[in-house]
C-alpha cells in the first residue's frame, strides 16, 4: 500500500509542476510560493482557531502546520521549506510523511526568518499564492504578484481534474467516515440526543471535531430541514423519529462529504416512503455524470424527479415537468445538487468557465447551484439532492401564484417530519462514473 500511495502521490506532484508551470508561462512568472497559512488568533485573546492550510499549499503538501512555504520553478523540483518550532508549548507537528519526502526536497527551518531567507533568491518575477499575504513583502514578492487573480484561476481551474492520488485519498476518507454513520444511527435507534449521535460518529471515526472537513450536521425531525444545522440538542423530549446526517473526515487533507437520513418508530409512513423515493432517485442520479453533460442539466433533472416523487405522495397536484415549469419545486429543494470535491469541501472553480477565470453564474431560478460545469473525466463531484419541509420558503409558496397546485393539509401533516437529503462522492470516469461512498455505505 506504501509502495502504491508513493508511485501514485510522485505521479500527482508530477501533473502539478507540469501545469503550474504553464500557468506561470502564461501569466509572466518565473516562481511560485504556495504559503501553508498562519494561525489565526481569537479577538482579544491569545488562543488560536484550529489551523488549516491554505487549500493550494494543501494541493501539493500533505504536511501539517502553519509557516511552510512550497517553491515552483520550472524544471526544479518542488522544494518545501518547512517551519518546525523549537517549542515546549505545543507539541510540534509532525514530520512529512516518506512518501512526500520521496517527491518532493524538504528543506527544515527553526524560525520564521530561516524560512524567508531559504526562499528570499533573485530568480526573476515571483508570485505569492496564500492567505498570510501579510508575509509576501518578507519574501521579497512584489504587492501586484500577491495572489494575482490570472495564475490563480489557471490553478483553481487544474484542481477541476483530480489525480489517481486525489481519488484514492477521497476513497479512503469514505472509510472513517461511514464507521462514524453506522454509530450515529444506532445511537439514534436507541433513542439518543443529537449530541450523542455527533459523539458517537467522532469516536466511531476515530476523529476530533477540528479534524473534521466541515461542521457535521445531525439534526433530529423538523431540525433536519435547516440545511447547515450545526446546533447539537443535547436534551430530548422523545426519540427522534427522523435523522438527518450530513459528515465527512480528512485524509491527507481531502475530505469525504456524505449525507444519509434515516427513520425511526413513529414517523409518518408518508414520510417514510418519502426517503425511500429519495434514495431510489439519487443513486439514478449518481450513475448519470458522464463526460460532455452540463451539470445543470443534471440538476434541472434533479427537481423533474423530485417533483414526480412529490406527485406520487399527493402533496403536488401536477407532474414533475409541469412542476418544475411553475417553479413549485424549488421551495422543496433550494440549493444545488452538488458541488466540487477535494481540498476544499466545496472546491474550487466550480462557476468557473475557462482557464482564465471568466465566471460562469447560476441562472436566477437557480442562485445556490454551485456548478456550472460541463462535467469532464476527472472531476469528482457530490450527488446531493434534497427534499425539505422548511417553513419559511413554505409561508412564501403558500402566498405565491401555484399555491392551488399544493396538497396544504399533507404539507403540514409532514413539515414536523423536516428534510431529506441522500449525498454521495463520484468520481467521472470516460464511460461512467465511479462511486466512492457507496462500497462503504450501501
Amino acid at each position: 500500500m506504501k509502495s502504491a500511495l508513493a508511485d501514485l502521490y510522485r505521479a500527482h506532484v508530477a501533473e502539478r509542476q507540469r501545469t503550474t508551470e504553464r500557468a506561470l508561462s502564461e501569466t509572466g512568472f518565473d516562481r511560485l510560493l504556495l504559503h501553508s497559512g498562519v494561525p489565526f488568533t481569537y479577538f482579544a485573546d491569545d488562543n488560536d482557531a484550529p489551523f488549516h492550510p491554505t487549500p493550494h499549499f494543501a494541493h501539493w503538501a500533505p504536511v501539517e502546520g502553519p509557516g511552510h512555504v512550497l517553491e515552483v520553478r520550472p524544471g526544479k523540483k518542488p522544494r518545501l521549506v518547512r517551519y518546525q518550532p523549537r517549542d515546549y508549548w505545543y507539541a510540534p507537528p509532525q514530520p512529512a510523511p516518506d512518501f512526500v519526502a520521496a517527491a518532493i526536497e524538504i528543506v527544515e527551518t527553526e524560525t520564521p526568518e530561516a524560512v524567508q531567507g531559504a526562499v528570499r533568491a533573485n530568480v526573476g518575477r515571483t508570485a505569492f499564492v496564500g492567505g498570510a499575504t501579510e508575509e509576501a513583502a518578507a519574501f521579497g514578492v512584489a504587492a501586484d504578484a500577491v495572489n494575482p487573480k490570472a495564475l490563480v484561476a489557471r490553478l483553481d481551474w487544474e484542481r477541476s481534474y483530480k489525480s489517481a492520488y486525489e481519488v484514492e485519498t477521497l476513497a479512503e476518507a469514505t472509510v472513517p467516515a461511514a464507521r462514524g454513520f453506522r454509530a450515529a444511527e444506532e445511537a439514534f435507534r436507541d433513542g439518543a440526543t443529537e449530541m450523542e449521535a455527533h459523539h458517537a460518529f467522532l469516536a466511531a471515526a476515530g476523529v476530533m471535531e477540528e479534524w473534521l472537513p466541515y461542521p457535521t450536521i445531525i439534526g433530529f425531525d423538523e431540525r433536519s430541514a435547516t440545511l447547515h444545522y450545526h446546533g447539537k440538542r443535547g436534551t430530548w423530549a422523545a426519540p427522534g423519529k427522523t435523522m438527518l446526517v450530513d459528515a465527512g473526515v480528512s485524509v491527507r487533507g481531502y475530505g469525504s462529504d456524505v449525507t444519509r437520513t434515516f427513520t425511526g418508530e413513529g414517523c409518518d409512513p408518508l414520510f417514510v416512503d418519502l426517503v425511500a423515493g429519495m434514495e431510489a432517485l439519487q443513486k439514478d442520479l449518481a450513475a448519470a455524470p458522464r463526460p460532455g453533460m452540463k451539470y445543470l442539466d443534471l440538476h434541472v433533472r434533479a427537481h423533474v424527479l423530485i417533483g414526480d416523487l412529490l406527485h406520487r405522495a399527493g402533496v403536488l397536484k401536477v407532474p414533475g415537468d409541469a412542476a418544475v415549469a411553475k417553479g413549485l419545486t424549488r421551495p422543496f429543494f433550494p440549493h444545488g445538487l452538488g458541488h466540487f470535491l477535494g481540498i476544499q469541501v466545496h472546491d474550487v472553480a466550480g462557476r468557473q468557465a475557462d482557464r482564465e477565470g471568466t465566471l460562469a453564474p447560476p441562472p436566477p431560478q437557480y442562485p445556490s447551484l454551485r456548478t456550472t460545469r460541463t462535467i469532464e473525466e476527472g472531476m469528482v463531484f457530490t450527488i446531493e439532492p434534497g427534499l425539505y419541509f422548511i417553513p419559511m420558503l413554505l409561508e412564501e409558496l403558500r402566498a405565491a401564484a401555484g399555491r392551488d397546485l399544493v396538497d396544504w393539509a399533507l404539507v403540514d401533516r409532514l413539515t414536523p417530519c423536516g428534510g431529506i437529503r441522500v449525498e454521495d462522492d463520484v468520481v467521472v470516469e470516460a464511460n461512467g462514473v465511479r462511486n466512492l461512498t457507496r462500497p462503504e455505505l450501501p
